[in-house]
């Protein structure tokens, strides 16, 4: 009877320790992915272009107020600064690890240039992002503007 309350107890123990290291793992995978996240925002405003195609799944979808693409288009978008990600000032982060999949949403103020026009906007941005080997790749990058104020204004 000792041995079966031994037994049992040495069991609650392990698995205590083993649900605690996988939510330290997630914590620092969620750790990981903010910064990921942060530092692709400056690699967007440097126009760092080694950075962002390593970064970018190459199936990617990219969904903005004016329309969606793909990697590609979004990389030329990027290099001839047809969008030029100034300044994300990021609020809010929030990350989901799920598996190989990170879900990520910021809400930002983003400065942006737009066909030549400096535009300042808020937006609640969902980032997907897909472990492949070592490496996480962004697999999706949606933008959603927030409204300023209550419906109606």
């Amino acid at each position: 009877m000792k041995f079966s309350k031994l037994i049992q107890g040495a069991c609650v123990l392990l698995l205590v320790l083993v649900s605690t290291q996988v939510i330290a793992q997630d914590d620092a995978t969620g750790d990981a992915v903010k910064e990921l996240s942060k530092n692709k925002w400056q690699w967007m405003s440097d126009k760092n272009m080694d950075k962002l195609t390593a970064l970018f799944h190459p199936q990617a979808q990219f969904v903005h107020m004016g329309g969606s693409w793909g990697t590609d288009r979004e990389l030329e978008i990027i290099k001839n600064g047809f969008i030029w990600y100034k300044k994300a000032d990021i609020q809010e982060v929030n990350v989901d690890v799920l598996g190989d999949t990170a879900i990520l949403l910021n809400r930002i103020t983003l400065l942006a240039e737009v066909g030549g026009n400096e535009v300042t906007n808020p937006f609640m941005v969902t980032e997907v992002y897909k472990k492949e080997g070592a490496d996480w790749k962004l697999a999706n990058l949606s933008f959603v503007k927030l409204l300023t104020g209550p419906p109606g204004d």
